[in-house]
């Protein structure tokens, strides 16, 4: 385990998108799902449920992903997506994805390319672990943000371990055959997927960090 402390575990995440096919112990996953099982939550209501795929249900179900996917099959969600953001968020947004492809030397007008980049989601960016998040349809909005808060926990606990995450929306775009592989039980809404492993420092995209708002942008201070 890495001697990091939280703050420098704050400041260091970011998403991976390239991963070493190294095996990560079940003892390790065990405590970084121990300790995300921390979190804070509504009333100690604790929604999350997760489901932890490895091995050949992995590669099954990213079969089934990538086929789905590349085969240009709709997806959908049950949680949908934003149809819209303020100005600002939406030229974040923007300028997020311009400089990601920018990084790979991808060109505005290379479809093909840009879609390659898109089916690597569904091939885990090649990280040997993927969550799935539930949350029973039960909860209301509100747990919602103790899901937002579990996950950062889950991130933060992986690189105490010296993994690297990756939060993808793409892994909740077909639900039902997610749901049916893992034999979910009724009633769950998947919220969203996430890669884990060891960070490869030779993927292009590790080399791009994506920017932040400065403090003041966000903060009104009040004395």
């Amino acid at each position: 385990m890495s001697d990091m402390n939280v703050l420098e575990a704050l400041a260091a995440r970011r998403s991976i998108r390239g991963f070493k096919p190294d095996p990560i112990p079940e003892e390790t996953i065990r405590d970084i799902l121990r300790l995300a099982g921390r979190s804070a939550s509504f009333t100690n209501t604790q929604p999350w449920e997760v489901a932890v795929v490895t091995g050949k249900t992995r590669d099954l179900l990213v079969e089934k992903l990538y086929q789905l996917a590349a085969s240009g099959v709709p997806g959908y969600s049950d949680v949908p997506y934003p149809s819209s953001w303020p100005a600002a968020a939406a030229q974040r947004s923007k300028t997020h994805n311009e400089k990601r492809f920018a990084t790979l030397g991808i060109a505005r007008d290379d479809k093909q390319a840009r879609e390659e980049v898109r089916l690597g989601n569904f091939k885990l960016f090649g990280a040997p672990c993927a969550m799935f998040i539930f949350m029973d349809e039960g909860y209301g909005p509100w747990s919602t943000m103790d899901m937002g808060i579990f996950l950062q926990s889950i991130a933060l606990a992986a690189i105490g371990h010296g993994l690297g995450t990756c939060f993808q929306a793409s892994l909740s775009n077909y639900p039902d055959v997610v749901k049916e592989t893992l034999n979910i039980a009724p009633g769950r809404k998947l919220l969203v997927g996430l890669s884990m492993g060891y960070p490869d420092p030779q993927a292009p995209l590790n080399a791009y960090h994506s920017s932040r708002m400065e403090v003041d942008e966000f903060t009104r201070w009040y004395d």
